[in-house]
């Protein structure tokens, strides 16, 4: 498809008594998107010698030709006991012939059909409202087509004073994209397939959408952003992006090896706090962290008729006679996938089968779909009678609080600990030791304990692990299991020192795919150090970053139960998460609105009539 920017032209002008000619103007597709109109740059086609049609027909006439002579050849060969291999000169030039009709079919037909594949399969979610105008339909052709609105429906009514549209189309040709869009004659999500640029793709999905929603998007960054990085990666139908602002914390003391912590955060206090917490930490001699687990898990769900029958693929998956024909077939999925062990429940005549495998420096969701879809494959030949349901049956448990994740672990399992001494408990953390022991035997232990927590056992680990996150370009969704954490501390050395850890049996890390290829969150990679796939150990990146978040967890856990014990966890927010540019004015108003006269007022209106 020819995607180059054609010249513009100057829209037609027509008399306003031609109606039906002002009409067709108005419903018109631009040159570069309606296929039917005649296109002004040369096609493929006119450099054959002959029209296309007849082209086509010479070579599907020569394919069926070439191929029923051959099959009647060696059909004869085979009555006559002639090897096959022995070809004449006639053969030779039928296979040729075959093979050369055979490309040309296969270029001219086979490629469209596989790229029209792609785009309705990825875009299969959004098939029937792939238009924002109610009144176009899809038809069998992939064409969109007029039907009557309903009398019923009422439309969705706008918004009577709709903000400035600040983003004005830069040509002709993209006014009138815009108008195709807004329309519904032209689907937003196969701009970038049509156009072939993506950043010129997000302009006119975004000048669409504040047409067609009558609000403004002025605030929101479009320039300045690489959209081709995110195509087919990372988000669909783009309009802009937001900005996060990244704060620094550190240097954070990890086994013997200083890291600044890259966190993207609009909260306020979050940075400074996880920072406080680094200094008590580097001021103690550092903390150490050991890596004692690492899998990814993906659970299908299988049916069979009875249960006894599922009973059966469940001591066949378990049984350790079957394990290395399991790895075998699991394993060729990836050369970092290694499947680890296979966990097995039911339910009635359903099995969830857990697999769990290795997946080196990538989080290796993928990675681990791909080997369990190789032994659900595998197993399908000795139990047929298997239906697979799906999967994934949450069994997993992937972006949803479960105690599997909180016992059996997912992904990382980290255990971070550090010995802070008493001088720097009181001097830096502002506390004491007995304080901060007492506290968190209340509130992380036995606080969540009554709230009936499901991994929560911390202050606020949740509030690093999402900013550290969302720097690093992981998938924020995952930190809901990402942040299973339980916060212990314990005096030592005669009730002197405090001996503070966190274990943390599901962070879900990866240095390599996903968000990780963007510039942004590549560069915070590399402020760690742990950017893209180690080359001397698989893995080892990965398993550094998961080190530095349970690490980063650590520091803001004493920091902001310091805080708590000490009473200063009100007042350091006010200090660091308001400007006082906006408390003089709240307090001015304030002074403003609830005079003396007010509040006596107020206090009379609710006292009791006697």
């Amino acid at each position: 498809m020819d995607t180059r920017r054609r010249p513009t032209k100057p829209p037609r002008t027509t008399s306003s008594q031609d109606g039906v000619g002002h009409h067709l103007h108005q419903k018109r597709l631009p040159p570069s998107i309606d296929n039917r109109s005649p296109s002004p740059t040369p096609k493929a086609s006119d450099a054959l010698p002959l029209p296309l049609y007849l082209t086509n027909a010479i070579f599907f006439t020569l394919f069926f030709s070439v191929a029923y002579y051959l099959l009647h050849r060696w059909r004869e060969k085979i009555r006559n006991s002639t090897p096959l291999h022995v070809v004449t000169f006639p053969e030779i030039a039928a296979i040729v012939s075959l093979m050369a009709s055979f490309i040309y079919l296969l270029c001219f037909f086979g490629i469209d059909f596989v790229q029209s594949f792609i785009t309705r399969s990825s875009h299969d979610a959004w098939e029937l409202e792939g238009s924002d105008n109610p009144n176009f339909l899809i038809n069998k052709d992939h064409r969109l087509v007029t039907c009557p609105t309903p009398a019923n429906i009422a439309p969705v009514p706008k918004s009577p004073n709709p903000d400035p549209i600040i983003t004005p189309s830069a040509s002709v040709e993209d006014e009138e994209i815009v108008k195709s869009v807004t329309e519904g004659t032209l689907p937003s999500y196969s701009l970038e397939a049509k156009l072939g640029d993506c950043k010129r793709a997000a302009k006119i999905r975004r000048e669409a959408l504040q047409r067609t929603t009558g609000r403004s998007l002025e605030g929101l960054p479009i320039e300045g952003f690489d959209y081709d990085s995110i195509l087919g990666q990372c988000c669909e139908m783009p309009v802009g992006y937001v900005q996060i602002p990244v704060g620094v914390a550190g240097p954070l003391m990890l086994n013997g090896m200083e890291f600044m912590v890259p966190m993207a955060t609009t909260e306020g206090c979050l940075v400074a706090s996880t920072n406080r917490g680094c200094k008590a930490i580097y001021a103690s001699g550092g903390a150490s962290s050991v890596l004692y687990a690492d899998g990814m898990t993906r659970a299908p769900v299988v049916r069979f008729e009875t249960a006894k029958r599922a009973s059966e693929l469940k001591l066949f998956l378990e049984a350790p006679d079957n394990s290395d024909t399991l790895s075998i077939v699991f394993n060729r999925s990836s050369r970092f996938g290694r499947l680890q062990g296979i966990q097995c429940a039911m339910a009635g005549k359903n099995l969830y089968i857990r697999f769990k495998c290795s997946t080196g420096d990538a989080m290796g969701m993928n990675m681990v779909s791909k080997g369990v879809q190789n032994v659900l494959d595998f197993l399908q030949t000795d139990f047929p009678d298997m239906e697979v349901i799906g999967l994934s049956g949450n069994y997993c448990s992937d972006k949803k609080p479960a105690a599997v994740n909180w016992i059996g672990g997912r992904g990382k399992s980290v255990v971070c600990e550090a010995i802070i001494k008493e001088e720097i408990v009181k001097k830096v953390l502002k506390t004491s030791v007995a304080s901060l022991v007492e506290l968190n035997m209340l509130k992380n232990l036995a606080g969540s304990a009554i709230a009936g927590s499901l991994g929560g056992f911390n202050a606020h680990a949740s509030n690093i692990v999402s900013a550290i996150f969302i720097a690093t370009g992981q998938d924020p969704a995952q930190n809901v299991e990402s942040s299973n954490c339980i916060t212990m501390m314990e005096a030592v050395n005669d009730g002197k020192d405090l001996h503070v850890s966190v274990t943390m049996p599901s962070i879900e890390v990866g240095t390599v795919g996903g968000g990780t290829q963007l510039a942004s969150q590549s560069a915070c990679l590399n402020l760690l150090g742990v950017k893209g796939a180690s080359k001397e150990s698989a893995g080892s990146n990965s398993g550094l970053l998961a080190n530095i978040v349970a690490g980063s967890v650590l520091a803001g856990e004493l920091s902001l139960m310091a805080a708590i014990a000490q009473g200063q966890l009100v007042k350091s927010h006010m200090k660091y998460n308001r400007s006082s540019k906006d408390i003089s004015q709240a307090a001015s108003l304030e002074r403003r609105e609830w005079s003396s006269n007010d509040i006596e007022g107020e206090i009379k209106e609710k006292q009791p009539e006697r």
